[in-house]
Parts: C-alpha cells; sequence; structure tokens
C-alpha cells in the first residue's frame, strides 16, 4: 500500500484539489496493477506556528511523507526514476501553486501488512490482478 501523509497549511488545498491531488496519486500506482484501494491519502493541515522549518514558522510549505509497502524499487537507477516521477506531481499540487514542497519515501517490510486480515496477494499474481479488478480486498 502506499500511504501519503500530507501535512500543509491549513488553507492549502480545497476539498476538491485534495481530491484531484488524491486521484492523481492513486492514478500514479494503478497504472503499474496495483488496486485503487491500496492507495491512501491523508491530508494533515497544520497552523504556521505549528510547521517549523529551520526553527522558522512556514505558510507556504507542504511536506509528504510516502510509504511504500507493495512494491520496493530496489535498482538504483527505477529509484531515481521514481523519485523523479514523485516530484512532478508533486509539483503540480504545490510548487505550481507557489508552495514549497518537501517529500521522502519509506518502504516498508511487505509481511508485516494486512488488509481485512488478510495479506495481500504476492506481486503479478491472479489474486492481485482480482483484487484490482473488484477493487477490495478478495479472499484467496
Amino acid at each position: 500500500m502506499p500511504l501519503w501523509q500530507v501535512y500543509h497549511p491549513a488553507d492549502a488545498f480545497s476539498e476538491q484539489q485534495k481530491r484531484e491531488f488524491a486521484e492523481e496519486a492513486t492514478g500514479f500506482y494503478t497504472r503499474f496493477g496495483l488496486p485503487g484501494f491500496y492507495v491512501v491519502t491523508l491530508f494533515h493541515p497544520v497552523p504556521p506556528e505549528s510547521f517549523l522549518v529551520g526553527g522558522v514558522p512556514s505558510g507556504d510549505t507542504v511536506r509528504v511523507v510516502i510509504e511504500h509497502i507493495a512494491r520496493h524499487a530496489d535498482d538504483p537507477g527505477l529509484r531515481e526514476r521514481m523519485a523523479g516521477a514523485l516530484g512532478r506531481l508533486l509539483a503540480r499540487h504545490t510548487q505550481e501553486r507557489g508552495l514549497h514542497c518537501e517529500f521522502h519515501v519509506d518502504e516498508t517490510p511487505r509481511d508485516l501488512w494486512m488488509i481485512d486480515g488478510l495479506a495481500p496477494p504476492p506481486t503479478g499474481s491472479e489474486a492481485e490482478r482480482l483484487w484490482a479488478r473488484e477493487n477490495r480486498p478478495v479472499p484467496y
């Protein structure tokens, strides 16, 4: 599962902008065969006095923490391309709107993950394709 935690100024995103942001993040992964329901995007509004960058309050910074569990990128070239693609995606929702943006990706071990009591099916398996088609966890 990709879990996106977006820490942002309280008025940075409208409801519609949040939805568009989350839909684009979801599309980033579904094009590689991941089920859409794997992608969770949480928006955390933070007041400037609680969002300090370099010890100084910031009202125009967005910090994104992305946790990858369903897929890991082991190849350095792939990691570089992925970081670039994620940076471009984020720029459309931040920098192009006058916000500063920083992000990082953590990769969590896949064997420490369950959904509704089910271990997600193996990568590329028919069961994973079923989960993607159904857009929900299905016993397999």
